[in-house]
């Protein structure tokens, strides 16, 4: 019977068409951050009080995270129906499209009111856009790879995270060694804006030339596509979509505390600057583009779960470690403090993608993913800086922010035990590309 699977420069391509993606997003993610607290403020919220503007600027922000359950409930379910290339070229080219249209934006004293308006409405196609991208990201890798090495295959989404903060702090950097504080204020951070089209760019040249992958082409031979997958997922799968969104809280709220509330711990309780934070942060990031891959591929040969569920028991016990041990000061402490903790995110991280992959049946797949990516978001990342800011105002104390990230350790470790293994996933994966075989060799002798 001959073997329809992806030889192995097609997997290669699948592997970077989805790694460029999510990197893409964190690259987005970074350095609107950075715009938003430098310059936004000013450009397109003018106020008599400068906290007021940046507040606002930092709202915008926010709605990036808001619309993203509107995207994974739009691409999800069209991933499901209609094919994964299709939707992830689409939320790709809306992504760069609205990211290109940010760096090109007039400011609020050429074109008004218009402004900040335009730049909401962009952050919300990002935010859609988003949502819609990371399943089929997953998807895309782990589909055409081996399902017994989808716990490697499915981590190329995962990476992006690090190398998209590496590449934008990277070019942030180059801007603010090139150009005056003036110039960057006034078109230099625009740059950093367009240089997502390159990325858009190679991302959509690496997706074109992929075909579907193999487990929809099976679907779409036994005619198997949902109708309504997303209320099916509701309503025939909600312990699955509860499992996967759990999963993903502890590592969220780790990773915005040890990458983005560091750096404003280490500068105003510890008295360090921002900028040997940020090295210690960036070394941690590094390390993370190989340690997720391999953290993955570790998870093919042992327990999934049980990988995961030591290491959010570590990441719940360390910040109590963490901070007494960077009370001093010490910038070696805090370094090997951060890179600790990314250590223990990139366990969790690694095998996150397939271990929620994993919890939904082939045919609902990218909408389930889609939907607990972006839903564990909002309740996860999303609202942890903020909360870690209030805790410290609150109570003047690291305690509570430990305790937090401790909670958060035992509702992953509760989505953990009402997940599934992988070997049910597995064997729906190759009866599917058995199907698509099968399919493949008769279809001319039906001719």
């Amino acid at each position: 019977m001959h073997d329809t699977r992806p030889d192995s420069s097609g997997i290669r391509r699948a592997f970077f068409a989805s790694l460029t993606g999510t990197a893409l997003e964190w690259y987005d993610f970074a350095v609107y951050s950075a715009a938003a607290a430098l310059v936004f403020g000013d450009l397109f919220f003018p106020s008599e009080d400068p906290l007021t503007g940046t507040l606002l600027a930092f709202s915008t922000y926010a709605v990036g995270y808001v619309s993203r359950p509107l995207g994974g409930i739009v691409f999800g379910r069209l991933g499901d129906v209609i094919g994964r290339k299709k939707v992830l070229i689409a939320t790709l080219v809306l992504i760069g499209f609205a990211t290109f249209l940010i760096g090109v934006l007039p400011a609020y004293s050429t074109i008004g009111v218009a402004a900040p308006v335009a730049l909401v409405l962009l952050r919300f196609a990002q935010g859609v856009g988003v949502g819609g991208e990371w399943g089929g990201a997953v998807l895309l890798s782990s589909e055409f790879g081996d399902p017994k090495r989808r716990g490697f295959y499915a981590s190329a989404a995962q990476i992006g995270p690090p190398a998209g903060n590496l590449l934008a702090n990277g070019v942030l950097a180059a801007l603010g060694a090139l150009l005056s504080e003036d110039q960057f204020t006034t078109w230099g951070w625009r740059v950093a804006f367009l240089v997502s089209a390159a990325l858009v760019g190679f991302g959509l040249w690496i997706r074109a030339r992929l075909e579907e992958t193999p487990v929809f082409k099976a679907m779409e031979a036994e005619q198997d596509r949902p109708q309504a997958p997303v209320r099916e997922v509701f309503t025939t799968q909600p312990r699955a979509l509860a499992a996967a969104i759990l999963s993903r809280i502890a590592p969220d709220v780790l990773y915005a505390m040890f990458t983005v509330f560091v750096l404003t711990y280490a500068t105003d309780e510890l008295d360090m600057s921002r900028g040997s934070a940020l090295a210690a942060v960036l070394i941690g990031s590094a390390l993370q583009i190989g340690l997720i891959p391999l953290a993955g591929a570790l998870t093919d040969r042992v327990n999934r779960r049980l990988v995961y569920g030591v290491s959010a028991i570590g990441a719940g016990v360390w910040p109590f470690v963490f901070f007494p041990m960077v009370g001093g000061g010490s910038w070696p402490l805090l370094a090997l403090g951060v890179v600790v903790a990314l250590v223990l995110h990139s366990l969790m991280y690694g095998p996150q993608a397939a271990f929620i992959a994993e919890q939904f049946s082939p045919r609902l797949r990218y909408t389930g993913s889609s939907l607990a990516y972006t839903l564990a978001g909002v309740i996860g990342g999303a609202v942890a800086p903020l909360l870690f800011t209030a805790l410290l105002g609150a109570y003047g104390s690291w305690v509570p922010l430990a305790l937090y990230i401790a909670l958060t350790a035992v509702v992953t470790v509760v989505g953990l035990a009402l997940g599934r293994d992988a070997d049910r996933a597995e064997t729906e994966d190759a009866l599917l590309v058995e199907q698509a075989r099968e399919h493949t060799d008769h279809a001319p002798a039906a001719q």
